[in-house]
């Protein structure tokens, strides 16, 4: 009895338990963490300054030198 217990212990629940486990690492692995929100957060932020910053430099360069687009 104790043995047909481990047998059917050991071929049918101990899989399962393996593959439910690798599932939900699975799933968890798709979502970012708290910190990967952050950074990314960040990186946008940054992006967003620079595009600024950017547009600024371009609206100076257009003021003083006119045809400074046609040079590049």
């Amino acid at each position: 009895m104790i043995e047909t217990l481990a047998i059917i212990s050991l071929v049918v629940i101990a899989p399962l338990a393996i593959i439910l486990h690798y599932v939900t690492k699975w799933k968890q692995s798709g979502t970012l963490s708290g910190a990967d929100e952050k950074l990314l957060q960040d990186l946008w932020d940054i992006s967003h300054r620079m595009e600024s910053r950017l547009n600024t430099l371009e609206t100076i360069l257009d003021d003083e030198i006119p045809d400074w687009r046609r040079r590049t």
